[in-house]
């Protein structure tokens, strides 16, 4: 080490706290910087046995024993390593503690990146991947392009949901981190965004700014609307990811929820003077059903239905109006149960597999008249056996699902026991 090394050599950056909780050390420090005997009081200077441990080899090693001087190709292509970052789809599933951490920050960060001038997201991105300083200046350059900023697939509440969790946990901090401001500016941009994309109705549009087609629908299709109006309640009700929303906001987003509810009430389709569930679309002005792709036709869908319906559970104090929607729902998801078969992937292919001990199902689509499931392929021919579709639709497309199962069975005897007090 050189003269120009100080002599205490480490520093506690103004807050002796860091002396007990960092571990600052040294081995065998040469040179006129290496005054050892005027080093801090509360460093450590290594023995030989204690350095080793630090040495290449054995810093490096982890759990799958890589050796970087004996490191190939073989030896990365046959061996797992024992780490993985955390993809976008699990940074919802972490200890509350990870949300403090570097990588939390380091994919917020990345989530602002993403974020376009008008402050939306776009879908399908796996925002937890490492980028280059050439996919960063490349995300720069496209941040003007806002003709896909969407709440489909999950977009933007979702970025939003995570950046709560960041930014409530660097106020957890004694010191919130550099990059706490941007992260915070990123979240009320995006709020803002959601809500002046909401309908005079309570409704919301797949897509904003609007994008001609089925995208100006109110769409409950992959549990958009139910999505936003999740990460809005939790705002309004000042829920703890949430808590540093200042009041303004706050009673803007309890204000969007409450225009919402009576949508989810009108839009519930009647069927014979009975009311039973929702489909996936509607008509964003006269709020009937409406399609979408030529494989999504005006029908009942159990899958979103059951997003609708616990959203609704949860309504604080609920009128009768929302009381008898729910019992509605219910009754129809137990009246329209598929029981005796199975969705399974076999030979690479779905297929519906007979199996009288098989818990219940249901279909994605009924259709509104017969109550019989259905199915259609891109040539938006209605079928009522799903191997009559192509292959390409049959196994790229979720035609039944269980997600009413746990409804009926956990959800709704907790949400009636609550009703009845």
């Amino acid at each position: 080490m050189d003269a120009h090394i100080r002599a205490e050599g480490w520093n506690n950056w103004g807050n002796a706290a860091n002396e007990k909780t960092a571990y600052f050390a040294e081995f065998d420090s040469k040179g006129a910087g290496a005054k050892m005997n005027e080093r801090v009081k509360w460093i450590h200077q290594l023995s030989k046995d204690e350095a080793k441990q630090f040495e290449t080899e054995n810093f490096l090693k982890g759990k799958d024993g890589w050796n970087p001087k004996k490191s190939s190709d073989k030896w990365l292509e046959k061996t797992e390593p024992d780490w993985r970052l955390v993809a976008w789809r699990d940074v919802f599933g972490q200890q509350k503690l990870w949300y403090e951490t570097d990588e939390a920050a380091r994919i917020a960060d990345q989530v602002v990146l993403y974020q376009k001038d008008n402050v939306g997201w776009e879908k399908n991105i796996e925002m937890s991947k490492m980028l280059t300083q050439a996919e960063r200046e490349k995300l720069g350059r496209e941040k003007s392009n806002v003709s896909e900023t969407t709440i489909d697939n999950g977009a933007t509440y979702s970025q939003l949901a995570f950046l709560a969790k960041v930014i409530s946990g660097s106020l957890r901090k004694s010191t919130p981190p550099t990059n706490f401001p941007k992260h915070k500016e990123a979240f009320f941009k995006g709020l803002d965004y959601l809500l002046s994309s909401q309908y005079e109705n309570g409704g919301f549009p797949q897509f904003y700014p609007l994008k001609k087609g089925y995208y100006t629908h109110i769409t409950f299709n992959d549990d958009v609307m139910t999505g936003v109006l999740e990460v809005l309640r939790g705002i309004a009700e000042k829920e703890e990811d949430y808590l540093f929303v200042e009041e303004e906001r706050r009673a803007k987003a309890e204000k969007a929820v409450a225009k919402a509810i009576p949508v989810l009430l009108e839009t519930q389709i009647e069927v014979n003077g009975k009311k039973t569930i929702w489909a996936q679309q509607y008509d964003e002005k006269t709020l009937k059903p409406a399609s979408a792709r030529t494989f999504e036709p005006i029908a009942l869908t159990a899958g979103e239905s059951v997003g609708i319906v616990r959203f609704l559970m949860l309504v604080n104090n609920p009128n009768h109006k929302t009381i008898e929607a729910v019992e509605a729902a219910v009754k129809w998801f137990k009246d329209n149960q598929l029981k005796g078969i199975r969705w399974e992937r076999r030979n690479g292919g779905n297929v519906v597999v007979k199996d009288r001990n098989a818990p219940p199902i249901w279909a994605r689509f009924y259709e509104p008249e017969t109550m019989k499931p259905i199915f259609i392929g891109r040539d938006a021919v209605i079928r009522y056996d799903v191997s009559e579709i192509e292959a390409e639709r049959r196994n790229g497309y979720a035609w039944y699902v269980s997600a009413p199962r746990e409804l009926l069975e956990k959800d709704y005897p907790k949400w009636k026991s609550k009703v009845k007090k």
